[in-house]
């Protein structure tokens, strides 16, 4: 056989053992609530060649080369246990195992706290997205492709403003259609005279009113829900609180930095700190979700004495396309014309998860032209020295290893550009060759998509709120991540 052949060879063989996964992954998801992964990255909704270049990621970020014979063997033994929802890093499992123990026995001990001797699933939760914009359809998005499988949020509404005689089919069409991300994976229709959007079979009804806080959503069977206020038109206590006079609603969450008190959430750095005596909470935002675990990793291993953060973010809905007037500074000029110099609060916010760091940050913002993909640079100055190759192992390290894996992806490419960053589903991605270290002296380039990784973040504030979010497994890693 030629080296051609060769290649062709082992390429079809990864395509069967690929496609002989697919339907172990999508029962998993659909009869369990188990979400599979590779080192982090999900294999639910993959195609057989998203397997394969889910595994060659994994081995290109430096980690143990994993064949798809261990994997599909890893989520066939998994699909035979009576698991409960969970998250579960196949490669891990398939790893760490050691050569002398049945797979089955292994999984056994090692998913322990996963396991259930009868049918088992999260305790369902009702949840209304109040508002209907980029975050709120890609949150309808997530909540939809999780349905069923014991996943615990049940999207049951979404409340807007009647924006004309077609405004159903228009709501439905948005989320059909997306510019950015794509199609929606799946089937979207309505119905009239309820007015509802049948999405994949979940149906989800359009409430319009003007007023939060004079709703009745037990009309609609909806009880103790969730309101996820995504129109950042209300940010304190005293705006929010409006939720909660409406009938069927026990808690709110903000999709924008909070003002006043209000915690500020970011999830896998102060998620523990939510309380049930905490009924308006804000998921802070996309920019304060991308770098916070960041500099939460540095933090730890380093120290930082201090530092300044730049974002360059994609332009927002509410600039203008054209020159315009508009209240805020510089941001009625052309968005896609021009670079917008603009104001962030992220840096401060960052303090409110992280109260080690305040006073420590101070932060700015540019806008650039482009629809979606940020980017944010950290200029910090440590307490201790740190290499260019010792900090980026660490973080890669932290990637894949760490409580934070779920937040903090990285990569090494010196072709990637921002579109290559949609639809990631981390908070923020480190680019490693970009990162610039000089005794104390430390510059890190941090890339997120800043609707589609946010939104990820949001849902998993949503799922601490409502007690669903599924157990991790493994949740820690022995694997020392301080450089010594």
């Amino acid at each position: 056989m030629n080296e051609l052949d060769a290649h062709r060879t082992a390429w079809t063989r990864n395509e069967e053992l690929a496609e002989r996964m697919i339907p172990y992954i999508g029962a998993l998801q659909r009869d369990r609530g188990v979400v599979t992964s590779i080192h982090g990255f999900r294999l639910l909704g993959l195609s057989a060649t998203g397997i394969i270049a889910a595994h060659a990621r994994a081995e290109q970020l430096g980690h143990d080369s994993l064949s798809l014979e261990d994997s599909l063997a890893v989520v066939e033994a998994l699909h035979a246990l009576p698991l409960r929802p969970a998250s579960i890093d196949v490669a891990r499992i398939a790893l760490d195992r050691p050569e002398d123990v049945e797979l089955v026995d292994y999984l056994r001990e090692r998913l322990a706290d996963a396991l259930h001797d009868g049918d088992e699933t999260l305790a369902e939760r009702d949840v209304v997205l109040y508002g209907f914009g980029r975050i709120g359809r890609l949150l309808a998005r997530i909540l939809i492709t999780h349905a069923g499988g014991g996943s615990g949020l049940q999207l049951r509404a979404i409340v807007v403003r009647r924006g004309s005689d077609s405004d159903l089919a228009k709501r439905a069409s948005l989320l059909l259609r997306d510019s950015v991300h794509g199609p929606f994976e799946g089937t979207v229709t309505i119905d009239e005279e309820k007015e509802q959007i049948i999405a994949n079979g979940v149906p989800i009804q359009v409430i319009y009113s003007n007023d939060p806080a004079t709703i009745d959503y037990t009309a609609y069977g909806i009880n103790d829900a969730i309101v996820v206020d995504n129109t950042g038109r209300w940010r304190d206590a005293e705006g929010l609180g409006q939720h909660l006079q409406s009938t069927g609603v026990s808690r709110v969450l903000l999709t924008a930095p909070g003002k006043g008190a209000l915690k500020n959430i970011v999830h896998g750095i102060n998620h523990d700190t939510i309380t049930e005596a905490d009924t308006i909470l804000s998921a802070a935002s996309c920019t304060t979700n991308a770098i916070t675990p960041v500099l939460a990793a540095i933090d730890e291993a380093y120290g930082i004495v201090h530092g300044h953060v730049e974002t360059v973010h994609s332009f927002t809905n509410d600039q203008n396309l054209i020159d315009n007037f508009h209240k805020g500074d510089r941001r009625g000029r052309s968005a896609v014309l021009n670079m917008v110099i603009a104001e962030t609060g992220a840096a401060k916010a960052v303090s409110k998860a992280l109260p080690q760091l305040e006073g420590k940050l101070t932060g700015s913002a540019i806008r650039v032209p482009t629809p979606d993909v940020s980017l944010a640079v950290l200029n910090v100055t440590l307490e201790r020295p740190a290499t260019k190759d010792e900090v980026n192992d660490y973080l890669r390290r932290v990637s894949l290893h760490s409580k934070l894996r779920q937040q903090i992806d990285y990569i090494e490419s010196p072709e990637v550009v921002s579109t290559d960053f949609v639809g990631s589903h981390r908070a923020g991605i480190v680019d490693g060759l970009a990162t610039i270290a000089n005794d104390t002296n430390l510059i890190l380039y941090v890339w997120y998509d800043n609707e589609y990784g946010y939104s990820r973040q949001v849902v998993r504030v949503l799922e601490a709120m409502a007690g669903s979010h599924p157990v991790v497994i493994p949740e820690r890693s022995d694997v020392r991540l301080i450089p010594a």
